[in-house]
């Protein structure tokens, strides 16, 4: 029989309960997090974004600015999130032929790092997608959200691999 290593969820005392991880001691170093999304949507609708004809108005300016401030808010969304500067962030938006795809670089020199923040920049700016089109799109998803790379802090570098484990 073979023994599953253990797991330590950073979050959970030795009882169980959650706590906020007290990062004070650690030095602040620059960090940068990577995330993607996807809305799928119909060619109806990839149409109308390509033609700036979405009734509702300029869906990629609302979405790449709904992502934006979106990175400022996650201690507010996440209750064991550490307030953060956040020094740099920037969301990607390109309409491909079932939707659009969503890339989002997010960066700090601070004690923790940015995954958060660059993983809830691409779900908000694919909400705020999925919200001007849902009147002429009922069928339209957020797909596909996933950290893509890390880089900065104790634990280094990381991307992810092709079949999503660490590369």
């Amino acid at each position: 029989m073979t023994t599953r290593p253990e797991i330590t969820l950073t979050h959970l005392d030795e009882a169980g309960a959650a706590y906020m991880v007290d990062v004070t001691a650690k030095t602040p170093t620059v960090r940068e997090a990577r995330a993607t999304a996807f809305v799928a949507c119909s060619e109806a609708i990839v149409d109308a974004l390509r033609g700036g004809a979405v009734p509702k108005g300029d869906v990629l300016a609302v979405a790449r600015v709904a992502g934006i401030a979106a990175t400022k808010k996650v201690p507010e969304l996440l209750p064991l999130a550490h307030v953060i500067g956040v020094h740099g962030a920037r969301v990607d938006l390109e309409i491909v032929d079932d939707g659009v795809r969503i890339e989002t670089t997010v960066r700090t020199a601070d004690r923790t790092g940015v995954e958060m923040e660059a993983l809830t920049a691409a779900t908000v700016a694919g909400l705020a997608i999925v919200d001007m089109v849902k009147g002429v799109d009922r069928g339209v998803e957020l797909r596909e959200a996933r950290v893509v790379a890390k880089s900065g802090g104790r634990s280094g570098d990381w991307v992810r691999g092709d079949r999503g484990d660490e590369a």
